[in-house]
């Protein structure tokens, strides 16, 4: 096994489920608090957090160019605690991240709303009111957040390898059958193939990431795809010395590779307020 992902409605044992697999494997645990230290490290504010982190950001929010460093610095992060693998990740859209990597497993833990809100209840002492109302929140923004970022609907079953229901399953017996859903489901070459693939995304964000925002050149919807060979930019950009200088920083970091770019020259583009 490699990498596991975990998507979790609250209180459907997503961190108690992460923290009996973590310790059984002897996997390493990336959670909440790990995420957002590494974000703070990388400049992204907590004013950013506050708005973009598992939250339905407001219109102007999710048009800023604050959304962008933050879910771009993200993408950089997971992919550099991936590259290491033997790692366990839970909520922030892991499971999109890296969607279509071999050996990467991703889980969605869910409850019914009476067992959630009892399960609220007793952890807080709170009445059910309260506990109905914060079960409600957290559904709003976890749904929020994921169309933002990836466009999708994490209660859809079908983006998952396992989806396992907490109501029938205690923290450690959820860990256990991941576990061993893995070990069928995995084989050490698809391992290999996808720590290569996470490779490839890591340096390819990392590049994007020091353009966009290390460097400040206007281009917009930039990305770099990595291959064996060759690294292609894409985007949008107001000016050829603003692309020349892109390829610059590119070579610089490709590691041998070739760079090229299909970024496309739009005169004055300008799409944040």
């Amino acid at each position: 096994m490699a990498i596991i992902t975990i998507s979790r409605q609250i209180a459907s044992y997503g961190d108690e489920t992460a923290l009996e697999l973590a310790k059984s494997l002897g996997y390493e645990f990336i959670d909440k608090k790990d995420l957002e230290k590494d974000l703070l490290d990388k400049g992204i504010s907590k004013e950013s957090l506050a708005h973009y982190d598992e939250r339905k950001p407001g219109f102007w929010a999710s048009l800023s160019r604050n959304r962008d460093s933050y879910f771009d610095y993200l993408r950089e992060i997971v992919y550099g605690y991936a590259l290491k693998g033997n790692s366990i990740f839970i909520g922030r859209g892991g499971f999109a991240l890296l969607r279509g990597i071999p050996g990467c497993y991703a889980v969605r833990l869910v409850a019914s709303d009476e067992v959630r809100i009892g399960r609220l209840m007793k952890e807080f002492d709170w009445s059910e009111k309260k506990a109905r109302a914060l079960m409600a929140e957290s559904d709003a923004n976890r749904e929020g957040f994921h169309r933002c970022f990836f466009d999708m609907k994490p209660e859809d079953p079908t983006h998952y390898h396992l989806v396992i229901n907490t109501d029938f399953a205690t923290a450690p017996l959820a860990a256990s059958i991941i576990t061993h859903a893995c070990k069928e489901a995995i084989l050490p070459a698809e391992e290999q193939e996808g720590l290569k693939r996470i490779a490839e995304l890591l340096l390819g964000q990392r590049i994007v990431n020091v353009i966009a925002f290390k460097e400040e050149l206007p281009i917009y919807f930039l990305d770099a795809e990595v291959s064996d060979t060759q690294i292609i930019l894409h985007g949008v950009a107001d000016s050829v010395a603003c692309i020349d200088r892109a390829i610059k920083i590119a070579e610089g970091l490709a590691q041998g590779r070739s760079v090229s770019t299909q970024i496309s020259i739009v005169n004055e583009y300008k799409p944040y307020p």
